[in-house]
């Protein structure tokens, strides 16, 4: 690899990330609005999934971050790790299940397709198009 292709894909992955998270952070909450059915549903989950913004940027990341480095594993481990954290929270709570649920499929399907997106431009950046 060329210095010119190592500078491209740094590139490539700051801009994969940056894509993940930040547009991320609008798309979510949005299928989040799209999803829920009572404002009394959403006023609950909203409560007991306090810092779930914040998580989820990390979340996102994380996701974005293994499938570039071709580590797909970390998505399970990313997934099981925020799991684990909000088992206790949403025992008892149906709507922040749901809430949880969908959020977590969405921003593991965005930060997905923005991490292979990244790896399919760093291939063409290093095989090249022809």
């Amino acid at each position: 690899m060329t210095l010119g292709e190592l500078w491209a894909s740094g590139g490539v992955w700051v801009a994969a990330l940056a894509l993940s998270v930040g547009l991320g952070a609008v798309l979510v909450p949005w299928v989040l609005r799209r999803s829920e059915g009572e404002a009394d549903a959403e006023a609950t989950a909203a409560r007991v999934l306090a810092g779930g913004t914040g998580i989820g940027l990390f979340e996102r990341a994380g996701v974005t971050l293994s499938i570039l480095a071709g580590f797909p594993e970390g998505v399970a481990v990313v997934v099981a790790v925020k799991g684990l954290g909000r088992v206790y929270e949403l025992r008892e709570r149906p709507a922040a299940r749901e809430r949880f649920v969908v959020g977590t499929l969405a921003s593991v399907v965005w930060a997905g397709l923005c991490g292979l997106l990244g790896r399919a431009v760093i291939y063409l950046i290093v095989v090249g198009i022809g």
